[in-house]
């Protein structure tokens, strides 16, 4: 079986679910006004939890298993209709997902495994109450009589310590290769830019790129639309996805990116985790985010699979200096050229005192193991981790 990057990523959960329900001999799912899936999958962008609905359905193929996908932007009665026919795993976002829940359609008494992929986002202060409200809702066995497994390729520590509310007391933590860090296969490039020659730069860029599938990350919805019209005005074939585009519309700008049709594709963190595109060739960052995770799963889109790729920051010392320190730590556990002036912006920066350009960034072991938890750590995560005012709606 061809197997893309993706499903091997998800494989890591969906193939053994799947065996050991065929080993204790599932029941084929019938028609029922009440369904009662043993498995339940959530992801936080509906263009993620699709995919893995997609990747469960093939994997299940031939077998009695029948997984069903809720998200928003498609008909609730649609969505119904489906689960109603039968459910044994059920893929969805927290909010479509509370939804059926709550609409008296799904019944947890059954459950045996609850996965929670890109569980960082998922436990951060947007979606922690959706998934307190999940595992306190009526049915749902108690997490010493379920399997709860999280996956992400960033943990850190403040993450950890809310995880543990969901796990069971002895929980197994697995590393494989280094948690929160940059692939080497990623050639990360920083360039020095102003505000007001990022558009010039951007054009640079794409001119060396050709029709290559290059990924551009802004940081708003606004700014998303605003340079996709730009670059579509200087004859570049691009499209954009955001939170605000209607689901038919994501759809599209993801097929066109895909088939070629538009090979730019401008894009907010509704895109930056878990998609798995073929032949992303290019990551331009036209905007920093505001913590150096999602940095990470940005340039994770391209290089995957064992292929080779290029990502582009564009760094702007105005605004941009309080990740300096972070950048240069991720450039430098990849293995990459570390500009000058990005060193000296580093040191520079504030609260900087005893900075160690090779120390380590984030909590890629067990934080049990000596953590440097905080019982106020969900404080900080609040203010480490809020995208600003204009949030992406990542269902």
């Amino acid at each position: 079986m061809e197997c893309s990057y993706l499903s091997r990523e998800r494989a890591a959960f969906l193939l053994p679910i799947l065996q050991q329900l065929m080993v204790d001999g599932v029941a084929a799912s019938q028609f029922s006004e009440i369904q009662e899936p043993e498995v339940i999958i959530v992801a936080p962008t509906r263009e993620l939890i699709n995919q893995i609905y997609m990747e469960a359905r093939k994997f299940a193929h031939g077998t009695c298993v029948r997984p069903v996908v809720v998200y928003g932007g498609i008909s609730t009665g649609h969505t119904i209709r489906e689960i109603l026919k039968g459910c044994n795993v059920l893929c969805g976002t927290p909010g479509r997902l509370m939804d059926i829940i709550g609409r008296g359609k799904i019944g947890l008494s059954k459950l045996r495994y609850l996965v929670l992929d890109e569980a960082d986002r998922m436990l951060d202060m947007g979606f922690e109450p959706a998934m307190r409200k999940l595992v306190g809702s009526p049915g749902m066995p108690a997490k010493e009589h379920r399997q709860t497994l999280m996956f992400s390729a960033t943990y850190p520590e403040d993450i950890q310590k809310l995880a543990a509310d969901f796990l069971k007391k002895d929980y197994l933590f697995l590393a494989v290769g280094v948690v929160g860090g940059a692939c080497s296969d990623v050639e990360q490039v920083v360039v020095q830019v102003t505000k007001f020659s990022k558009r010039d730069q951007l054009l640079e860029v794409l001119k060396t790129t050709g029709s290559e599938r290059t990924m551009v990350f802004v940081e708003t919805k606004r700014q998303a639309d605003f340079i996709a019209t730009f670059l579509c005005q200087e004859k570049v074939n691009t499209t954009s996805i955001h939170g605000d585009r209607e689901q038919r519309e994501r759809e599209q700008a993801l097929g066109d990116f895909r088939s070629g049709r538009c090979p730019v594709l401008v894009a907010t963190s509704v895109a930056a985790r878990g998609l798995d595109i073929k032949d992303v060739q290019h990551i331009v960052n036209f905007d920093l985010p505001n913590n150096i995770d999602e940095y990470v799963h940005r340039i994770g889109r391209t290089g995957r699979c064992g292929n080779t790729g290029r990502a582009v920051c564009f760094f702007d010392p105005e605004a941009d200096s309080n990740l300096a320190r972070s950048l240069v730590k991720v450039l430098s556990g990849a293995q990459q050229e570390v500009p000058k002036w990005l060193e000296e912006a580093a040191f520079s920066a504030h609260g900087t005192t005893g900075f160690n350009p090779g120390g380590r960034t984030f909590a890629s072991t067990d934080s049990r193991k000596g953590g440097s938890f905080q019982r106020d750590g969900a404080s900080h995560l609040a203010a480490t981790l809020s995208s600003g005012a204009d949030d992406d709606e990542w269902e």
